[in-house]
């Protein structure tokens, strides 16, 4: 049963071909979180069937009719949960079944200390995971880079999960259809000063996440995304 304490939160997940996890990720949700936008990016594999499963505990789906890629898909959920009067608080929550429910429940909760935005890193304390050293010199690069461009100072700028208000929320309007998104997210913040802070998280690399997105390959790809964007 979702917990009365989120009745102003939305969840916003983006969905691309999740299908092999999607049912287990929505379940964990919706055992804390009352109101979920799930945002369908044209799956081809039966995941706006598995999110249209769990309609009557809260999750309301939105669907692309092409492929557009994450930022867009964190966009139209954002303008979906907008429309919503009472909705005070937004959590980002990636579905590939590499996030924690526990995580975006503190994050969620530091929104109430005055923040806008509390961005999650895998890089911070105890929880700080454990990366191959390409991979981990590859993100770091990435990182260092980003900070340059948008004039933060954060130890992880391409985390999928956040906690943002309202205010937070309106102020993005992103246009950036790959990762590049993340960076702009970032840079949102910036121009419309909106006070942040960061919280460990922890990431699950499971294997089916690394074939998802979590490769070297990738990280690789999104550092390449930055460049020329």
């Amino acid at each position: 049963m979702a917990a009365p304490e989120f009745d102003d939160l939305w969840v916003v997940v983006p969905v691309y071909n999740e299908a092999a996890v999607l049912r287990q990720v929505l379940d964990e949700l919706t055992a804390v979180f009352g109101h979920i936008c799930v945002v369908d990016d044209a799956s081809t594999d039966g995941s706006r069937a598995i999110a249209r499963g769990f309609a009557a505990r809260g999750v309301r789906l939105v669907k692309h009719p092409v492929n557009l890629g994450q930022g867009a898909a964190l966009q139209t959920g954002f303008a979906y949960v907008l429309a919503d009067p009472l909705m005070a608080r937004v959590v980002t929550f990636d579905s590939d079944g590499q996030h924690m429910v526990d995580d975006a429940v503190r994050l969620a909760r530091r929104l109430a200390d005055g923040f806008d935005v509390v961005l999650g890193s895998r890089f911070l304390g105890r929880r700080a995971v454990a990366l191959g050293r390409a991979k981990r010199a590859v993100l770091r690069l990435a990182v260092a880079y980003t900070n340059f461009s948008v004039r933060l100072k954060l130890t992880d700028t391409h985390n999928g999960l956040r906690a943002m208000s309202r205010r937070a929320v309106a102020a993005m309007n992103l246009t950036q259809e790959g990762m590049a998104h993340a960076t702009e997210i970032l840079e949102r913040i910036r121009s419309a000063h909106l006070s942040h802070a960061e919280e460990a998280v922890e990431i699950k690399y499971s294997e089916y996440s690394k074939a998802k997105g979590q490769s070297l390959l990738n990280s690789i790809n999104v550092l390449v995304d930055l460049l020329v964007k």
